[in-house]
């Protein structure tokens, strides 16, 4: 990331311009990279929302001095071209990039209360009914490596509502003790180090103690899950990596629908931690939402219970 920034920052920072003289965003643009004190991946982000919005310009000889109107006609082209959370992700770019342009006295805020795409609060994606779930694992026979570990990090995703990115970053030495409970670190999106931790159940620690030991992989700093392929073999398995699994397996058990993906394995769990009993608070605790109307979109029935959110799912797949 940081030589894709330096591509970016071309030439070094320019005297401010005054407002009324003809400015040139894209000449501005590399000043603002080089501004931004966030993520790399936000970074990237940021970059790509911002330069569709000055290829736009140029497309339409608006390079110099664009108004107000442009960016509202942009985000029109936007709704059209683009999904809803994309459109989101725009036009918050162009709001910071020329709340920036205004504190450095070069250009005025015309992105200012500019409001991006109204976002649905439901979920586009399915959850699996505990059968459906039973079916998923009891197919992957344990007999390989990457039959142990695609069935270690399906359980996994499934008792603990673990989202992609958390199984994607987790490590072996994430995995502990806390309370009197064997757990697993978490590190989350926008996160550096170990903040947060999921409970680990019996089968749960079982299945993947069965496929670190097919791996002989014991050092704590070693990615909790791996690549098998050739080409990647040992590597950190991506996001993208952990999503292709899910789908695969949930083809492989005969559900290959658009609505099924791996994110449904996590409103699989916060849905049955409700449906199981905990309270809305303990479910807001079990998935780790930031926001209790995050954990309202699952709430379909509440009743008080104990926080049991892993045991809860656990024993509902593994009952006799």
């Amino acid at each position: 990331m940081d030589e894709y920034r330096q591509t970016l920052v071309t030439a070094p920072p320019s005297p401010s311009v005054p407002v009324s003289s003809p400015v040139r965003l894209d000449e501005l643009f590399a000043r603002w990279v080089a501004y931004l004190d966030v993520r790399p991946k936000s970074v990237e982000t940021y970059v790509c929302a911002v330069r569709q919005f000055l290829r736009w310009l140029h497309k339409h000889g608006k390079t110099a001095n664009p108004a107000r109107e442009d960016v509202l006609a942009y985000r029109q082209f936007l709704a059209e071209t683009k999904k809803p959370a994309t459109v989101q992700i725009y036009i918050i770019a162009l709001r910071l990039f020329f709340q920036w342009l205004a504190a450095e006295g070069v250009y005025n805020n015309i992105a200012e209360h500019i409001k991006g795409a109204k976002i649905e609060r439901y979920h586009k994606k399915d959850y699996l009914t505990i059968e459906q779930v039973k079916n998923v694992l009891g197919r992957i026979e344990p007999h390989t490596e990457r039959d142990r570990r695609d069935y270690a990090s399906l359980l996994l995703m499934i008792t603990g509502g673990l989202r992609d990115i958390e199984v994607s970053r987790a490590n072996i030495g994430d995995i502990d003790a806390a309370g009197g409970n064997a757990v697993l670190y978490l590190r989350g999106k926008g996160q550096d180090e170990r903040a947060d931790y999921v409970k680990l159940t019996e089968p749960v620690i079982t299945a993947i103690n069965r496929y670190l030991q097919d791996r002989g992989e014991t050092k704590p700093t070693a990615p909790l899950f791996i690549s098998v392929s050739r080409s990647s073999r040992g590597s950190r398995l991506t996001t993208r990596s952990i999503s292709r699994i899910a789908k695969q397996r949930l083809r492989d058990a005969g559900y290959d629908s658009d609505r099924l993906t791996a994110r449904s394995f996590r409103h699989s769990a916060i849905t049955f931690a409700l449906l199981g009993g905990l309270s809305l608070q303990e479910t807001q605790q079990f998935a780790r939402h930031t926001n209790i109307s995050s954990t309202l979109i699952y709430a379909h029935n509440l009743e008080r219970a104990g926080n049991r959110g892993a045991e809860v799912i656990t024993g509902a797949i593994f009952a006799s």
